[in-house]
């Protein structure tokens, strides 16, 4: 063979080998180990949209219901809730409240917690009429069921994903619902609840409600929908451990949280979190691009794949499939002293 001819062969050969070899580092910068999955962190779980505020309305003490219209929106099912990214960027979540069958608009409905984190304060005072939102959603982790019977609690602001129920519920249910609010002027949509039977709504006010006596009433094989405070939730939940529970702040841990240790295994960094921290404010520290939204477990963005150790999971969102091999990292925690990230 011509020796220019055996030159050009060997550095075709090298040139295609170098490019092979870079694809290969590109696919696993741990090579030669094998190449880890793709990450997950900052998958959308749902296509976003941007709607206008078409209505503005004051619908009991500290109470604004918002219409945000589009065309076309996806369609929900009674207990479906959507996120709301507001003009600073935080992201909230608020029940939908309006007629499941209108794919023209989404109501929703916020009270103002004037000790919060910012975001109902936001909602009330910088959000009018005209201005464009981004919508995510809408999720549903609060569906209604199919059952014999019924029985709705729900304290203040909580009736917004049960109102729909109600609505949908079949002719002839056997259903109850007990409403309880601090003053009857800060519970929103008593003018709808009076719609229904009378006889199956009860309505309390400034005292806490009885629900050893309702829940004493109930068919064995009823199904128990419960929406509002922390404090309401666990009293229902001691007395029911099968209600379904709707909630919008990360459940309270059982005991004090404790440090531990993440590796993060892509990185090769090792941090310690502690027990008045979480794991995304350690990660950020070192790795600032990191994704988030919610902090709260609600919307996924910092869902993270788990390799090793067992997570304590807070959130309020992933299936138990999910949780087998992931945690949001905002507020889940290591059970054990030890957890490693892909990241």
């Amino acid at each position: 063979m011509p020796k220019p001819l055996t030159v050009a062969v060997l550095a075709g050969a090298a040139l295609l080998t170098r490019r092979a070899l870079r694809r290969r580092v590109r696919a696993s910068p741990l090579w030669p180990l094998p190449a880890l999955d793709p990450p997950i962190s900052g998958r959308p779980r749902s296509r976003a949209l941007r709607l206008r505020v078409a209505a503005r309305e004051t619908v009991a003490e500290g109470v604004v219901q918002l219409r945000l219209e589009g065309r076309d929106l996806p369609r929900w099912e009674p207990g479906a809730h959507i996120d709301l990214v507001l003009p600073s960027g935080l992201v909230r979540q608020y029940s939908l409240c309006g007629d499941p069958a209108d794919t023209s608009s989404y109501t929703v409905a916020t009270r103002l917690v004037e000790d919060g984190r910012g975001g109902s304060r936001e909602v009330h005072e910088q959000v009018r009429v005209g201005t464009e939102l981004e919508v995510r959603g809408p999720r549903n982790r609060f569906p209604l069921a199919e059952a014999p019977a019924y029985v709705f609690v729900v304290g203040g602001i909580g009736i917004t994903p049960v109102l729909p129920m109600l609505r949908a519920l079949p002719e002839g249910a056997n259903w109850r619902l007990l409403y309880a609010g601090r003053t009857l002027e800060s519970m929103p949509f008593l003018d709808e609840l009076a719609e229904f039977d009378a006889g199956r709504v009860t309505v309390v006010s400034g005292r806490r409600p009885e629900l050893d006596a309702l829940l004493a009433e109930l068919p064995e094989d009823a199904a128990v929908y419960c929406c509002g405070p922390e404090g309401l939730m666990a009293a229902v939940e001691e007395r029911f451990p099968g209600v379904r529970l709707e909630r919008f702040a990360p459940r309270a841990p059982l005991g004090g949280n404790a440090a531990f240790e993440v590796e993060l295994r892509r990185s090769g960094r090792t941090l310690t979190v502690p027990a008045d921290s979480t794991v995304l404010a350690a990660v950020r520290a070192e790795l600032p691009n990191t994704l988030y939204s919610c902090e709260q477990g609600f919307c996924g963005t910092c869902q993270q794949r788990v390799l090793e150790g067992e997570v304590e999971h807070r959130d309020e969102l992933l299936t138990d499939a999910e949780r087998d091999a992931s945690m949001l990292i905002c507020v889940s925690r290591a059970r054990g002293e030890r957890i490693v990230l892909d990241m």
